[in-house]
């Protein structure tokens, strides 16, 4: 097939490398030149422009723009497309977007690949990075059965676990797995920021290692994505935030009454659950 990535990025730039991989002839278009260019030379795409119409001759175009511009871009962009062209994004927050697109592109059907990570640009971009990852679809009752079949076949062919929900769950449940752990990561940097003693604080900074590494890295990412995050997934990611808040109140009260043997018990539970989240 010929297939169009909209964004050269991580995401954009390493569907590319998978999707020729597996045959296809991939058209790239991005907001600079030299990243059209980069593209190329790297191998991620066949032909790259800065000019929208030259997606018209894709079958499949994947949005991998930042998700403030999905929309916008997709207003642009179906100006130049054939009916028949099934329209596709990777964006991590999905309500917006499909109530958006939907009634603007019957062929549209919402993406979301589980994969990344805090690197950026075409020059991140990976080989297989999305094999025995999630990609989450995300039709509507109105979205063409055919659209959704080839877009199957595709996200298959990359190596991904497909999955299909509503919008809206989507949203709720990527608010607890990927969007407040951002914003809890971020204020763990705040939180060390904030120590006022300059010795004790040189001192941790020499003393981070691998705990800190693991818990701070999500939160020390993209700004613009983190941003953008909890501006269109605002009120699941609010909602996340305030349960949060009460477990880490909960944990407080029990440190505070020096309650050890409770402190065990939770610690215990939540080793015993994570494994199914993750395995």
């Amino acid at each position: 097939m010929k297939i169009g990535i909209l964004g050269l990025g991580l995401i954009g730039g390493s569907l590319g490398f998978d999707l020729r991989s597996q045959g296809h002839y991939v058209l790239g278009v991005s907001r600079r030149e030299s990243t059209c260019h980069k593209a190329i030379d790297i191998g991620s795409v066949d032909q790259a422009s800065v000019d929208l119409s030259l997606l018209a001759a894709a079958e499949v175009v994947f949005i991998c723009t930042p998700i403030g511009l999905i929309v916008p871009q997709v207003e642009q962009l179906v100006a130049h497309l054939p009916e028949t062209t099934i329209v596709t994004d990777v964006g991590s927050v999905k309500t917006p977007i499909v109530n958006a697109i939907s009634p603007l592109w019957p062929n549209f059907v919402g993406g979301h690949p589980m994969a990344g990570n805090t690197d950026v640009g075409i020059e991140a971009a990976q080989r297989n990075l999305f094999v025995n990852r999630p990609y989450v679809l995300t039709p509507t009752e109105t979205t063409p059965t055919s659209a959704i079949t080839v877009l199957e076949e595709i996200v298959r062919s990359l190596g991904s676990i497909i999955y299909h929900c509503q919008p809206e769950k989507h949203d709720r449940a990527v608010s607890w797995i990927s969007h407040l752990p951002v914003i809890v990561s971020a204020s763990l940097m705040a939180a060390c920021l904030s120590e006022s003693d300059p010795e004790i604080f040189q001192l941790a900074q020499n003393l981070a290692s691998s705990g800190f590494r693991d818990t701070s890295r999500v939160g020390a990412g993209n700004p613009e994505l983190g941003v953008m995050m909890a501006q269109y997934n605002h009120q699941a990611l609010i909602s996340s935030l305030h349960q949060y808040r009460q477990n880490l109140d909960t944990f407080i009260h029990i440190i505070e009454q020096e309650d050890w043997e409770l402190l065990e018990q939770k610690l215990k539970f939540n080793q015993q659950q994570r494994p199914k989240f993750l395995d």
